[in-house]
């Protein structure tokens, strides 16, 4: 007699080959018009996975299942980002080259997410840190040398002393680096250099075209690029003959202006007595500036260079100049002028070193006289020629009188810098350039490419292995043939995680990648990943998509149609009674009191807080697949709350998860087993029971489409409670059975997998297409229509069933939770989509 006990072991240990083979899903049709690429962030092979990948690699599990049974060819990828300072730092610990310790982890990491039963195209799999993967950016590399992209200077630099390696001002958080938290240093090095610049306009206007971008990703990009629209003028220092440029935003403010502030490596630095005072003062600014990027909540500080410059519009006012640590040298001139009436933070310092406060701009309405005004409306009193004028009137005209005396000009300004390439470690790819006394700084010819990273390396030393390496740095110049070293320098890791979205697409030997191969599949439909790569990797990304459209790789413009940052996954934080972190396997709740397992002593309950090794507040997925089963788990962290807030763990959740699951198994093997004996069902019943399936299909497809697989999970739930409390007859029975499995396959593919053949079919549920819902048995009334704004769901409202799209814009602009979002906004496309979506492209 079969088990009715859900085994999950056995059956998703069964399952497990199978998706290997059947989940290379593209299909070998060359029209690949109904494509769709799903791509999560891939893998830093660090050891194991965590919960936060379980849940980012289920929301695109979940998508691609769908779009394969919908009909789409779909590109599925999974791949290692291998390189980086933690292979190597773990080498210097572990006594292990940086390569056997990234295999192993490989190893470990690929077979956890097979266990999950992940749709991933193993025949695609790409390793960083191999050869054939980076040999092809090497060949970029050369490119954009060739193409003006990629240079190299002297530069000061963000310093690790830890990592021994420079940071990018994008690695440097509150000064510390990235990744081993250490205060970040200054140093002058030669280094390389990619020209994100040159994009800065195009990589700030091309945001507007990314409508299915989160907002706030977006906008942390525009922060970051920075563009600023203003004036240089040129103060007039008294006493000797020199000038301080200033770059403002406000020009039309001038004749507020009380003061100069300038950064603390300013070249006018040059010009002040030095002094015991002012090198301590200077040495505080510098660990001020080691984030490289003002921090608005720093307190402000100054110190008074004796020196002064004349206001270039009221004669005999001098400004006094400061340096201040709120300026720095890279971001504008660095110099301001201040002015404490209209800006918060001159009127700080202002208030600070008792410096005058003169009102310039009187606003329109009301408003606090205590704090400085600072918005970009009112009139203009106080300013001479520029009284009455408003604000933006005052602006051009405050620039036209600089231009006219030639002490000043209109500017735009770009807080981006250039991408700093070169990292002085050993476990990354070689920068393929040799230094030759004769030809000078030349590339690697691309027949000798890849340059490889010797095996053979000692991590004994300080700094850089390759530095130290005793052949592998000594080579013939390939031009001359005379004696030359080699750049030992390697790249920075986000230089291979900026193209491979592409690689995907062909996994070509001779180049990166075919490029009308590439065409078909790119841009990725729908990307993945944490919020925290908003900057970094997904900036550096749009930046390599365009320089290599740029050097002939690619056609597009953009890497990524579809952006979707998941939430984190929390928990609660325990302490002991000594201040020791302990992990939930060590503590028990007993009432309202958490104590230890082992001592039964009292456990100091904290926060919720992201899962971190560091606070012990982790759930390792190995356990909870041994306990409960991988179906149990993907159903959990997706059913708990949507896929872009944080979700609490709850051991609580994954039992009912693993209950629910097992539900399902009962029924559908005692159906199996008994049928269902209904001599007389109700014709009525029936009726609402096949209704209800076709609804729910309806909105879980809705759900699904717009990442809402909380509610998807939900409505699949409901359906579920039906058809196990019907009376239905034994066709229907099966009927909406096979519905609930196509529907829950998504999640659950290893049960739907299971309990699809066990009901007899021969053809796997893999290859079923994705269930249409009868619009007959839909509510015939109406019809719950997702309102969206470039492609944002904002409400959900009643609709006619099969309204025209004129009487459906009607009613929507009567509906007035939406007016915030289309008054006085222009609609450049409408897609209606009868009985599903309005979306307004505007």
């Amino acid at each position: 007699m079969e088990q009715t006990k859900y085994d999950h072991v056995k059956i998703e240990k069964k399952w497990q080959d199978f998706w290997d083979v059947s989940c290379t899903y593209q299909t070998n049709n060359n029209d690949l018009r109904e494509k769709y690429y799903v791509l999560e962030m891939f893998l830093y092979p660090s050891g194991k996975i965590h919960m936060g990948h379980v849940r980012n690699y289920a929301i695109g599990d979940t998508l691609a299942r769908f779009k394969k049974a919908q009909g789409f060819n779909v590109l599925h990828p999974m791949g290692w980002d291998a390189f980086g300072l933690p292979a190597e730092n773990a080498a210097i610990q572990h006594n292990l080259h940086p390569d056997d310790w990234t295999m192993e982890n490989v190893t470990e990491m690929k077979k956890q997410l097979r266990s999950l039963g992940f749709s991933y195209d193993w025949s695609r799999e790409i390793n960083t840190s191999k050869p054939e993967y980076y040999k092809h950016e090497q060949a970029m590399f050369i490119d954009f040398l060739q193409k003006g992209l990629a240079y190299q200077k002297e530069s000061i630099v963000n310093w690790d002393p830890v990592d021994c390696t420079v940071l990018a001002n994008e690695q440097v958080v509150d000064g510390k680096g990235w990744r081993s938290g250490a205060e970040i240093q200054k140093k002058k090095l030669k280094q390389w250099f990619l020209k994100i610049t040159d994009y800065k306009g195009e990589l700030l206007r091309d945001l507007d075209n990314l409508p299915n971008w989160p907002d706030n990703v977006k906008l942390m990009q525009r922060n970051w690029i920075g563009k600023s629209k203003g004036a240089l003028i040129n103060f007039e220092v008294v006493g000797i003959k020199e000038k301080i440029c200033v770059f403002s935003t406000r020009p039309e403010t001038i004749f507020g202006a009380t003061f100069v502030c300038i950064a603390y490596d300013h070249k006018f630095a040059k010009h002040i007595k030095p002094s015991d005072e002012k090198t301590k003062f200077i040495e505080n600014c510098k660990k001020v500036s080691e984030s490289g990027e003002l921090n608005p909540d720093i307190g402000k500080e100054g110190w008074f260079t004796g020196h002064y410059v004349a206001h270039p519009f009221l004669k005999d006012k001098l400004l006094p100049i400061y340096i201040a640590n709120y300026v720095l040298s890279d971001y504008g001139s660095g110099a301001v002028f201040g002015c404490p009436a209209h800006d918060e933070r001159d009127f700080e310092f202002a208030q600070q070193y008792n410096l005058e406060i003169l009102e310039v701009i009187k606003p329109l309405a009301d408003a606090d006289t205590k704090t400085p005004y600072t918005d970009s409306s009112g009139i203009l009193v106080n300013s001479e020629f520029l009284n009455g004028l408003q604000v933006l009137d005052a602006a051009k005209e405050a620039i036209k009188r600089f231009e006219s005396l030639g002490i000043g000009q209109e500017e735009t300004t770009y807080r981006l810098k250039d991408w700093g390439v070169s990292r002085q470690r050993y476990w990354g790819c070689p920068i393929p350039v040799i230094y030759c006394k004769s030809c000078g700084t030349i590339p690697v010819d691309k027949e000798h490419l890849p340059v490889e990273l010797p095996k053979e390396v000692s991590f004994d030393g300080y700094g850089n292995p390759l530095d130290a390496h005793p052949t592998w740095k000594h080579v013939k110049c390939h031009r001359c043939g005379k004696d030359a070293t080699r750049e030992t320098d390697t790249f920075d890791t986000f230089f291979e995680s900026s193209w491979y979205f592409a690689r995907f697409c062909s996994l070509e030997t001779d180049r990166a990648f075919d490029k009308k191969v590439a065409q078909k599949w790119l841009p990725v439909d729908q990307y993945i990943g944490g919020i925290e790569h908003a900057i970094m990797h997904l900036l550096y990304a749009r930046f390599f998509t365009k320089a290599l459209r740029d050097c002939g790789y690619l056609d597009i413009d953009e890497p990524f149609t579809g952006l979707l940052t998941q939430g984190m996954i929390c928990h609660r934080t325990f302490k002991d009674s000594q201040g020791k972190w302990l992990s939930p396997d060590q503590v028990v709740q007993k009432g309202d009191k958490w104590l230890t397992k082992e001592g039964n002593e009292d456990v100091l309950a904290g926060r919720i807080e992201k899962m971190s090794k560091s606070k012990k507040n982790i759930i390792d997925p190995s356990d909870i697949i041994a306990k409960y089963g991988a179906d149990s788990m993907r159903l959990f962290v997706l059913s708990d709350s949507p896929p872009t807030r944080d979700l609490e763990w709850s051991d609580e959740g994954i039992e009912g998860s693993y209950k629910y699951i097992s539900s399902i198994y009962k029924f559908v093997l005692g159906f199996i087993k008994e049928g269902k004996k209904v001599e007389n069902p109700s014709l009525e019943e029936e009726l609402k029971l096949k209704k209800f399936a076709h609804q729910t299909i309806a909105a879980v497809t809705a759900d699904i489409e717009d990442f809402a697989l909380n509610k998807a999970i939900a409505n699949i739930r409901k359906l579920s409670n039906k058809l196990f409390a019907s009376n239905v007859s034994f066709e229907l029975t099966k009927e909406v059975i096979e519905m609930l499995l196509k529907l829950i396959s998504a999640f659950t593919p290893h049960l739907a997998a299971e309990l699809w053949e066990k009901i007899g079919h021969k053809q796997s549920l893999h290859e079923q297409s994705w269930p249409i819902a009868d619009a007959g048995l839909l509510d015939n009334e109406t019809a719950k229509v997702a309102v969206q704004i470039n492609g944002k769901t904002r409400a959900l409202i009643e609709l006619p069933y099969d309204c025209s799209e004129e009487h459906a814009l009607a009613l929507v602009n009567d509906t007035e939770s939406l007016n915030k979002y289309l008054s006085g906004v222009q609609v450049k496309k409408l897609i209606y989509v009868s009985n599903k979506i309005i979306n307004f492209v505007v």
